[in-house]
């Protein structure tokens, strides 16, 4: 994969039309991130998730994830300054810009904007951080990117 191009085949398709690059499953997106000198992992998850819950660790390919959230904790209210803050951390919008929250929702929403606001490579991590839920409706241990082994370290 070159320094700018899209992940050769999204583990879910592409988002064909829906306004952002497509989804991809949490190895697609690691693998983008550590391949791609200029990818970046943005974590649209709330101040508490990021405390409480965790975040990815990406220290091992010399990076840090972007913390900015699409929803203010605790009103959850779609963050009016979301645009601003990513392109103040990511001005060239060229760059893969992979999306993460708990479980893909959020994380779209953000592509979706970040697509519309000019950024050509937005995609969404569709498991998310902890996935779905399990038997006993727990998250974290059936998918995402906790339950696939990929670096985390406790906020």
């Amino acid at each position: 994969m070159s320094e700018t191009s899209a992940p050769e085949n999204t583990a879910l398709g592409q988002a064909g039309g829906a306004g952002y690059a497509g989804d991809v499953d949490v190895a697609t997106a690691w693998e983008g991130v550590k391949s791609s000198a200029n990818a970046l992992l943005v974590d649209v998850r709330t101040q508490a998730e990021w405390n409480f819950v965790g975040i990815p660790d990406l220290s091992s390919v010399d990076k840090k994830p972007v913390f900015i959230e699409w929803q203010v904790f605790p009103t959850m209210d779609v963050n009016g300054s979301f645009v601003d803050a990513v392109t103040a951390a990511a001005p060239d919008k060229s760059a893969p810009i992979y999306l993460l929250c708990r479980s893909g929702a959020r994380s779209k929403s953000a592509a979706i904007a970040l697509t519309q606001a000019g950024y050509a490579e937005c995609y969404n991590i569709s498991q998310g951080f902890e996935g779905r839920h399990d038997a006993e409706q727990h998250r974290g241990s059936t998918d995402g990117w906790k339950a696939r082994g990929l670096p985390w370290v406790q906020g």
